[in-house]
């Protein structure tokens, strides 16, 4: 019993690296068509069951929507390789004397666990979710992996990636957004169903004009300087 035991652990393992590295060659060439997040919303809602979502090039995503969720996600984005230790390690600290739990996510992290992996905390989605991140930043540019977060982030309600958002709540192709609008978009990202990014509340509007003096400090986007 033990022999087959680890026999199917040995070829479930060996299945699931040959899979999960398949699909991140793929998805470095083909645009994600949805997300286990967008289907686990989709089937939650009791009404209005809607995906709002349109891959686009990051050539025709507005540097300014790019810069504003680096300045408010993750600002050591084009300089870490998935992982933002001294962020884990405020963050580890932060949680043990608070009573909110802070997290130290990078925007590597947070693509990889949109795009493979279900929303539910739990160790063992936080194993896989390190396992894909190692996996994209192997395979993936930096340019790519914002290009794959921007195309698949929650936005707003049943509203999914750029492009979607600027339509929905600025009316306009993403391409078009300004300065103040890519960090309205940047400031709802930790909590896109419950705060709107126009109009914005007193508290959007301050976390924007934090964003926004965020922007200013860190100068242009340049992935190629990076990478």
């Amino acid at each position: 019993m033990l022999k087959r035991l680890f026999r199917f652990i040995a070829k479930f393992t060996l299945w699931f690296i040959i899979m999960s590295v398949a699909l991140v060659f793929l998805f470095k060439w083909v645009p994600v068509p949805i997300t286990p997040l967008m289907l686990v919303r989709y089937f939650e809602a009791d009404s209005q069951k809607v995906i709002k979502h349109e891959w686009i090039s990051i050539d025709n995503i507005s540097k300014h929507l790019q810069l504003a969720v680096i300045c408010s996600e993750d600002q050591n984005f084009l300089n870490h390789h998935g992982f933002d230790y001294g962020a884990i390690k405020k963050a580890i600290d932060y949680n043990k004397k608070g009573k909110r739990i802070r997290g130290a996510s990078t925007i590597s992290q947070q693509t990889a666990k949109n795009v493979f992996l279900w929303p539910q905390r739990s160790w063992f989605r936080k194993g896989c979710e390190t396992y894909f991140t190692f996996l994209i930043e192997l395979c993936w540019s930096k340019q790519h992996i914002m290009e794959v977060y921007l195309n698949s982030i929650e936005m707003g309600e049943g509203v999914y990636g750029a492009e979607a958002a600027a339509q929905y709540w600025f009316k306009k192709k993403a391409s078009k957004l300004l300065k103040e609008e890519g960090a309205a978009l940047a400031s709802i990202l930790p909590n896109p169903r419950k705060w709107r990014a126009h109009p914005p509340t007193a508290y959007i509007t301050s976390r924007k004009q934090w964003i926004v003096k965020q922007m200013q400090y860190f100068g242009v986007l340049s992935y190629e300087e990076k990478r």
